[in-house]
């Protein structure tokens, strides 16, 4: 295997490797590609010893007898499609999805990124589907008596604290927190959004059972902070330009199957 160098009659050429020639611009390629510096003449020079080498070897290898070079060619063809789509689709959706567009899709639809959000606090009276009619029927009662009792003595956080049977907010007086429309049974989440601040109301049942509730502070919107949902929108917008692209491209080809 011969390897000279070529003279500066032929700036372009590298070296030769059984008379193919490596160019500066194939070897450059090839550096930026492994993300290589060359900091020194000698250290760009023992990276171009190790590439003709490797050249070297995979020109001779292509005519040993032993190998299978048909399943080789059909790997490497495989590697090379694979290469040009993945290469070809990241350098476009890096062009296509920047920084800007990302933020102008936020600002363009910040409706999606908003949440109604509301402060209750409940009295549960649980019931489940293996309960019997008359079980059920005890559960309601049981909630339409502290329904009156509430009215009667207006201690709503009392009598949660007393009677309700969710124990974790019974023991704030049945404080919730804010909760977002339609995070729990959508009943619950009409009720909540349809009282007043203070509004207590009357017993009513969700897959989890009775509830009594009350609305501790007013509905609120609030938006989540760009930060929040860049990662999101930057993913959905290079999955449609990826599609429009891929569409395009393949609009360009016409496959015919024999």
């Amino acid at each position: 295997m011969a390897l000279p160098l070529l003279g500066c009659g032929n700036e372009a050429n590298l070296a030769t490797v059984n008379g193919k020639s490596i160019t500066e611009e194939e070897f450059t390629s090839f550096l930026s590609l492994k993300r290589i510096p060359a900091k020194s003449d000698k250290a760009r020079n023992a990276m171009l010893d190790q590439y003709l080498e490797r050249e070297a070897l995979a020109a001779v290898i292509e005519k040993e007898k032993n190998y299978d070079i048909k399943k080789a060619k059909a790997e490497l063809n495989e590697f090379r499609k694979e290469m040009l789509i993945s290469r070809y689709f990241e350098q476009y959706l890096d062009s296509q999805v920047t920084d800007a567009a990302v933020k102008n899709y936020y600002a363009g639809h910040a409706s999606d990124y908003e949440n109604r959000k509301v402060r209750v606090a409940h009295i549960l009276f649980r019931t489940n589907r293996n309960m019997q009619e008359a079980e059920r029927k005890a559960q309601l009662t049981a909630a339409q008596e502290a329904y009156s009792k509430i009215n009667k003595d207006g201690n709503f956080e009392e009598v949660a604290k007393n009677s309700s049977e969710d124990k974790i907010s019974g023991k704030k007086g049945g404080d919730l927190g804010w909760l977002k429309e339609g995070a729990i049974a959508p009943s619950f989440s009409e009720k909540a959004f349809s009282l007043k601040v203070g509004e207590i109301s009357e017993p009513f049942t969700t897959v989890f059972g009775y509830h009594i509730i009350k609305v501790l502070e007013a509905p609120v919107t609030v938006r989540k902070p760009f930060s929040a949902v860049q990662g999101d929108i930057r993913y959905q917008l290079r999955n449609l330009a990826k599609k429009a692209e891929l569409d395009r491209l393949l609009s360009e080809v016409k496959i015919e199957k024999n």
